[in-house]
This record gives C-alpha cells, structure tokens and sequence, in this order.
C-alpha cells in the first residue's frame, strides 16, 4: 500500500512539475545574452616592451580587460593608460596619457579618447586633443580631431587633427593655425 501512494504521488506531482518548465527562448536569451565578458581582467598592470634587453615603452594602467574569444580581439583599459616610449639611452624620450584605451590586437593599433596628453620630454612638445591613435608597426600618432601643440615656438592648432612619429619629434597639424612667437633683433 505504501508503495501505491508513492506511485500515485509521484504521478500527481510529475505533469505540474513538466507543466511549469518552459523554454521561452527570449527568456533564455535575457539568462544568457550576447554579453562578452573578458578572457583576462588585472588590476595595476605594468608592460615592458624591449628590444635585444633595451626597453622601448613602459605601459602603466589601473584597469585591463582582455577580450581574445571574440572576431577582433583586443584589450580595454577602461580607466585609462600612461606610456613611456624610451630612447636607445634608457632616458625617457616621450609620454602619452588617456583617459580611456583599446587596443586592436590584430591590428596593432592604440586608440586612446579623454583627455589625451602626448610630450616629447626633450624638446617640451606638449599635445593635448580627445582622440590620438598609435600604429604600433609604423611607429606613428596622430589624430583626426581638434590638436593643440605648444611648444617653445608658440601654440598650434590643428582643427582636424595632426601626424607625428611616436616621440613627437617630427609632426604635422591638420587644417593648422596657430601663434608664434618672434623674436626681435636689437
């Protein structure tokens, strides 16, 4: 008998419990989504690239997320980066700092925005513009929105943008305008 109202339970109890499973799949969809998350996650992450033991750049940042499963992969630092570009002498030759970065892995492309700042320690270049690529293989930066550079010349604008080589030594406004200053002969 007691065997016969376990079966009878169990028959009562199995069709609510298959009635109330349901695959609604926009439901599913909701659970699961098309949200990427990151492959690798770090906090206070430094990068030290060299060439035959002389480091080239120093890449410091508070935040990296890594994206590697995903048809372009690339790496976010969401709370921004500063970089160290270093000449053949181990002195610091340029900097830049951004507020937010991705790189393109495959592309080997920097793209920083917010508050970009790029100096040229040497010479006291000084760039500041919201948006600055850097194409890691042809060594360049550059910009296709509002530049202002000064340096002991003067102040120069680039209302769409500039080109530079990576230590900011060699560079081109877009659409330039700017003030410079002379010097009088007495």
């Amino acid at each position: 008998m007691n065997r016969n109202l376990f079966y009878i339970c169990i028959l009562g109890v199995l069709p609510l419990m298959l009635a109330s499973c349901e695959n609604d799949i926009e439901k599913i969809n909701l659970l699961t989504g098309d949200r990427t998350y990151p492959d690798i996650t770090g906090e206070d992450i430094e990068v030290i690239y060299s060439d035959s033991a002389n480091v080239k750049v120093q890449l410091l940042a508070e935040e990296l997320k890594q994206y590697n499963t995903i048809d372009e992969p690339y790496i976010e630092f969401p709370e921004g980066l500063h970089v160290y570009f270093y000449d053949d002498s181990m002195q610091i030759e340029s900097e830049i700092r951004a507020d937010y970065t991705i790189y393109y892995i495959e592309e080997k492309l920097w793209h920083a925005r917010g508050n970009v700042i790029a100096r040229n320690i040497k010479k006291g270049d000084r760039l500041n513009s919201e948006e600055l690529y850097w194409d890691e293989e042809k060594e360049i930066i550059y910009s296709n929105t509002f530049t202002r550079i000064e340096n002991e010349k003067g102040t120069f604008y680039g209302q769409n943008g500039f080109e530079s080589n990576q230590s900011l030594t060699k560079w081109r406004l877009i659409g330039s305008r700017g003030v410079v200053n002379v010097q009088e002969d007495e």
